[in-house]
């Protein structure tokens, strides 16, 4: 297999995992059912197939959606007010010798 469609190949699955197993597993059928003359298990695995390519499809328009969508400004919010922000703590030290 050429380098760069294993590159390619192997980016997409890792970005969609769920998508691309369920691709897989519809080829698989297809393959199977087709070579075999098994036709139910081929139209089950065109029908797997598609399900995967709208699934793929659906993620990626709802993707685009949020990505268009400007986020909310929210103001800043503090936990602690400013004055708490740096305390003056003295310096931890371990009062103990150590005994060699």
């Amino acid at each position: 297999m050429n380098a760069a469609l294993h590159r390619v190949l192997k980016s997409v699955y890792r970005k969609e995992p769920i998508s691309s197993f369920i691709l897989t597993m519809g080829a698989v059928d297809v393959a199977i059912g087709g070579l075999g003359n098994h036709w139910s298990l081929f139209s089950v695995g065109l029908g797997i197939v598609s399900l995967a390519i709208v699934l793929r499809w659906w993620q990626i328009q709802r993707f685009h959606e949020t990505e268009l969508e400007p986020e909310p400004e929210t103001p800043n919010s503090y936990y602690l007010p400013p004055s708490a922000a740096s305390p003056a703590l003295p310096n931890l030290r371990n009062s103990r010798k150590r005994l060699h």
